[in-house]
């Protein structure tokens, strides 16, 4: 009931993107069904039944994908305090961002069946004249039990994912960690009883009153009696910047100081994601010299590409780290290193959704080009597939990127505060775009060719 009512009562945004959870559910729905109906209609040949079901796992996995995103940017069930007063801790509200998970996957299956069943002519006679008629089994009975359990596998996935991804953690406290070593200016170790956050560092003089484990700083000694708090830097009239106005020279300061010194460990797992990178294309190579088939239908391209995808989603996150690293190289301005290190921080969290839309790009490159070499041709299973994938990792895309800016709002508003222009911001956000289009696409590029070298030959 909780649930429902939050659904109701949700932002158009948040709702919006519930019915993009719907509508990528109805589309796997229908392909899962569309398997089933291809199996009655033949049922002397399981082998290409069965590969036409594996086929519906590239769908199924971009539409969770898509569900774990769009429950993780929900700001219905984001814990907030005094929510575990009233029962509403972290595990209550992770158990309600999984029904509605469901609810909404539910909703997309319903839709799914109801549009089978009408192609079928189960409804209101046969539509199209009967074009739909042969992939769909039409005129032949629909086994209620197996259509049911395939409707049931888009809700059931996705909502267990979403709990797995919010359960809550319990956090290891600072004193059974012990004080944390990690490079400071100048690559020197320095011990600190707990880490910092990039919001908590922008705001303005926290990492002036910060006490390392050997004792007080000489920032953090007390001051005259009659000292004055230090005051943003004045214009050129003589009044103090206002909040997203330039204020000359001196507005490069807290930009500088709300990106120096943060900690953004890269993270790991690069080599082995490249490994796997690297075994997806050897995988799809062979099968595609191999194969009596033609490639785009033989399982070990299915695999390969499937080793692909994972590689390069392993390998998003460091890619993007190493991309923010190298935006803040020679002599970095203000401008370069606020979008290096923004970049840096938020590596995981846009990281991996950027390699999956990679991995799609290239296999539908490669695709385009099996087609235009007169390789298979594609029906409009194959293109509502296509479309799937397509759309719902540029959907997930998207939503991590409001993530992402939902996780700095307080870092943006610090700046602003400290005197940061609006325009800087944007510009950051701008170069930052720039600078992944620029990282990514030739890798993306190298990887649609690499793909589609086995078909050509």
């Amino acid at each position: 009931m909780l649930a429902l009512r939050l659904t109701r009562g949700a932002h158009p945004a948040v709702q919006l993107r519930r019915l993009l959870v719907a509508a990528a559910s109805a589309g796997t729905g229908f392909l899962l069904l569309s398997a089933l109906g291809y199996a009655i209609a033949h049922p002397g040949s399981p082998g290409a039944s069965f590969l036409r079901l594996a086929w519906c796992a590239p769908p199924l996995a971009a539409t969770v994908h898509l569900a774990v995103a769009v429950a993780r940017t929900d700001p219905g069930t984001a814990p907030r305090p005094g929510l575990s007063a009233i029962g509403l801790g972290p595990a209550r509200l992770m158990a309600v961002s999984a029904t509605t998970t469901a609810l909404s996957c539910t909703l997309g299956s319903m839709l799914a069946l109801l549009v089978f069943l009408h192609l079928r002519g189960d409804l209101t006679g046969m539509p199209f004249d009967g074009a739909a008629a042969g992939f769909l089994a039409a005129g032949r009975p629909l086994p209620v039990p197996a259509a049911l359990t395939l409707l049931t596998v888009v809700p059931v996935i996705a909502s267990v994912t979403v709990a797995v991804v919010l359960r809550p953690r319990e956090a290891t406290p600072p004193a059974a960690r012990g004080p944390a070593r990690r490079l400071g200016r100048f690559g020197a170790y320095r011990l600190e009883s707990a880490p910092e956050t990039f919001e908590a560092y922008a705001r303005f003089g926290h990492h002036l009153v910060t006490e390392p484990a050997g004792g007080r700083t000489a920032a953090a000694a007390p001051t005259a009696p009659h000292a004055t708090a230090p005051h943003p830097p004045a214009t050129a009239n003589g009044s103090p910047p206002q909040p997203g106005s330039a204020a000359g020279p001196g507005t490069a300061a807290p930009l500088t100081a709300a990106a120096d010194d943060v900690p953004t460990a890269p993270p790991g797992g690069l080599p082995w994601s490249i490994a796997v990178l690297a075994a997806g294309l050897a995988v799809e190579t062979y099968a595609g010299r191999t194969a009596a088939t033609p490639p785009g239908g033989h399982p070990g391209v299915l695999a390969g590409w499937a080793l692909t995808a994972l590689g390069l989603a392993l390998a998003g996150p460091g890619l993007v780290h190493l991309c923010g690293r190298l935006l803040q190289a020679v002599r970095p301005g203000a401008l370069r290193l606020l979008a290096g290190r923004v970049l840096m921080t938020e590596a995981t969290r846009i990281g991996r959704p950027l390699g999956v839309v990679c991995a799609v790009a290239g296999a539908t490159y490669a695709l385009a080009s099996l087609s235009a070499a007169g390789g298979p041709s594609f029906g409009p299973l194959t293109a509502l597939g296509a479309l799937l994938v397509c759309g719902c990792t540029l959907a997930t895309l998207l939503t991590a990127a409001v993530e992402a800016r939902q996780a700095r709002a307080e870092t943006t508003a610090a700046l602003l505060r400290m005197g940061a222009p609006a325009a800087t911001l944007r510009a950051a956000a701008a170069l930052r775009a720039g600078a992944l289009l620029v990282w990514f696409g030739p890798l993306t590029l190298v990887v649609a060719r690499l793909a589609a070298l086995p078909p050509a030959r």
